[in-house]
Parts: C-alpha cells; structure tokens; sequence
C-alpha cells in the first residue's frame, strides 16, 4: 500500500486498536494470478508480541482449501469521506477522499477440528457477543458439531503490517478546520467519523 511518511499510523497499538474496531476484512489471495476474496469477521490479538488474525470460512467455499501455504493480505478498513475542494483555501484544488485502511499479511494456517476449532467459535461469540454464549453452550452437541463440520478455522500470523490514515495531514491547520466542520455536521455516520478522526488527531493546545 502507498504511504506517504505523514499519513503513517503513529504506532503498531494504533492499527491493532483499529482492526479490533473494525473487525469486519476482506482477505484476499491470488489463485492463478486472479486475485480471490471473501469477506469474514476477524479475531486481532497479539501473542508473543506477534499479531495473530483468526476466523473461518464455509467449508463450501474455495478459498478455504486455496490459503494453505500462500501468502495472505487481510484488509481492514471502513470509514472514509469525500473532501470538496469547497474546504481550501484556493480554487485550484481538486476533489479527494479521506480514509484509513489496515493491510496485514502473512501466512495462513488451519486450526485442527474438533477443540481448536470449538474454542474460536467460543472466542469469537464471547467477543461479539458474549451474551449468546450461554444459549450457544446449551445447544446439542449433535447440533454444534454439524455446525462445525460445516467451517474450516484458520489463523494468520502477521509478518507485514502497513497502516494509513488520509486525513488531510497535508493541509492547513484552516482547512483541517474546514474539513472537519463540514463533516461534522454531515447526516453520514461515516463523515462524522472521519471528523472525529481528524480532531483526535490534532495536538492538544
């Protein structure tokens, strides 16, 4: 991914807390030089100072058996804005867009059915929802386990981590200021988000 030294995530803990948040990818891998891509809820933690991803695919699905020993890019981002050249200062401007994205990559390996397998799907409704654990808990077992023979687990140890965050780092501390208002008082969620963004990122007077 193109990142220019000023739209660099300040710190690994900054893209992690990120892809925690936004936690929703797409993962994406190349099959006879035709890129492959599904999109699956991911678990982000960091193990051993290493950054581990896990999720699970429909067995039906062919990316499932494609992952093994491939190299891997999972891409996390969500919320982005368009920026009118209404907020600067000059007329000749163009239009652009604000955003962050996360890419992570790395080498996919399968979790073995049966525990492994088990104790994600617990992991992964605890920290979705940890309330319909319990229900998942007293489920039958016969039922559980045709669940589970329907999904492949797997984890992703990251060995590359690129983070940007477009927020119009490049500009004038009144266009900034533009920028933000403007979004601010949009009626998209994702506008208001991107503001926010940008108003945390401003030093503190």
């Amino acid at each position: 991914m193109y990142i220019p030294s000023f739209n660099k995530f300040d710190n690994e803990q900054e893209a992690i807390g990120f892809m925690q948040r936004y936690s929703f990818a797409t993962i994406v891998i190349s099959v006879n030089d035709v890129p492959v891509a599904t999109h699956l809820p991911f678990l982000v933690e960091q193990r051993d100072e290493k950054i581990v991803l896990s999720s699970h695919f429909a067995k039906a699905n062919p990316q499932a058996a494609q992952i093994v020993g491939k190299s891997v890019l999972v891409i996390f981002t969500e919320r982005h804005a368009y920026i009118s050249p209404s907020n600067y200062e000059k007329e000749t401007n163009v239009p652009t867009w604000n955003y962050l994205a996360v890419h992570a990559y790395g080498k996919a390996a399968l979790l073995a059915e049966g525990q492994k397998t088990a104790d994600l799907l617990a992991h992964t409704i605890s920290t979705f929802e940890a309330d319909y654990l319990k229900q998942w808990n007293g489920l039958p077992d016969d039922y559980k386990q045709k669940m589970m023979k329907g999904i492949v687990a797997f984890e992703i140890v990251v060995d590359d981590l690129q983070a940007k965050k477009k927020l119009s780092q490049n500009r004038s501390a009144h266009e900034q200021e533009n920028i933000i208002d403007t979004l601010s008082k949009s009626k998209e969620t994702t506008e208001n988000e991107i503001a926010k963004y940008m108003a945390n990122m401003k030093p503190t007077p």
